[in-house]
């Protein structure tokens, strides 16, 4: 018996579920896993992986499991419970990302700023699902009811922060790496008690998914690094959203083009 049928028949008994197919094809030496329910499902190449097992062993196929599983937690149908709506997140993205999925189903999403727009997502613990019309209308949710959950559920992420001082401003930085980084400027309650301890003018920028950034503002020279900081972040981002900072004021965002002119960030930092 081949490595790479021993490695299906291992899977397979990890894998197996009565919601759940399994079809091997021999030739290219994949293992196709699927939900019955959705016909959608997960492909695994066996060839490779069976010379990677005979020295990995069982650290593998805990590997592999863990993928196949949530793979196919992404491509399920979703439990019409109560708990819907505690599942419900806003997602900041920039303003050209698609209003559509690949397959041509509109996106429920709302405008933004003129740099971003918010859409949302039903989360499936390690990662979430942007939803479309579609699924809002078989979820069997209203739309207010969406923006309201939302609005709530994002206040009740953490907003636990790291601090540091350049050049006489201060920045503070979130980055949770939890999906909802960015997503945090929405909470206006959080916002407004950064404020209080703003000396200077207050500014914040959302770069990419993973990251906000708060900045209190004191002098000329915290423009520009505040501009070089939304730039570094935006250019190395996984979910790039906008390299343009946001003044924050009366509970309202403002975007702000800054031409840097000053020293790059390294040479300005203090001790």
């Amino acid at each position: 018996m081949s490595s790479s049928i021993k490695l299906k028949k291992t899977l397979q008994e990890k894998l197996m579920s009565p919601t759940r197919e399994f079809a091997y094809d021999r030739e290219e030496e994949t293992l196709r896993i699927t939900n019955k329910v959705t016909g959608k499902g997960v492909t695994l190449s066996l060839g490779g992986l069976s010379a990677r097992w005979s020295k990995e062993k069982d650290e593998l196929i805990d590997k592999l499991v863990y993928y196949v599983e949530e793979g196919l937690k992404a491509v399920s149908p979703e439990r019409e419970d109560s708990n819907t709506l505690s599942r419900i997140f806003p997602v900041i993205r920039s303003a050209s990302f698609p209003m559509e999925t690949p397959e041509g189903e509109e996106l429920f999403y709302q405008e933004h700023t003129a740099e971003t727009r918010i859409y949302y997502a039903l989360d499936l613990g390690k990662t979430y699902k942007l939803l479309t019309n579609n699924k809002m209308k078989e979820l069997k949710v209203e739309k207010s009811q969406i923006l309201d959950a939302a609005k709530f559920n994002v206040k009740r992420l953490s907003t636990d922060h790291k601090e540091d001082q350049v050049a006489g401003n201060t920045f503070f930085f979130l980055n949770h790496n939890d999906g909802y980084d960015a997503s945090r400027i929405l909470n206006i309650a959080f916002l407004e008690e950064m404020k209080k301890n703003i000396s200077g003018e207050m500014a914040v920028a959302i770069p990419h998914q993973d990251v906000l950034i708060v900045a209190d503002i004191k002098n000329k020279q915290g423009y520009d690094i505040l501009a070089q900081m939304a730039m570094q972040f935006f250019m190395n981002g996984r979910v790039p959203i906008t390299a343009l900072p946001f003044m924050y004021d009366n509970k309202e965002l403002e975007p702000v083009f800054i031409l840097a002119k000053n020293k790059p960030i390294d040479e300005e930092t203090t001790d």
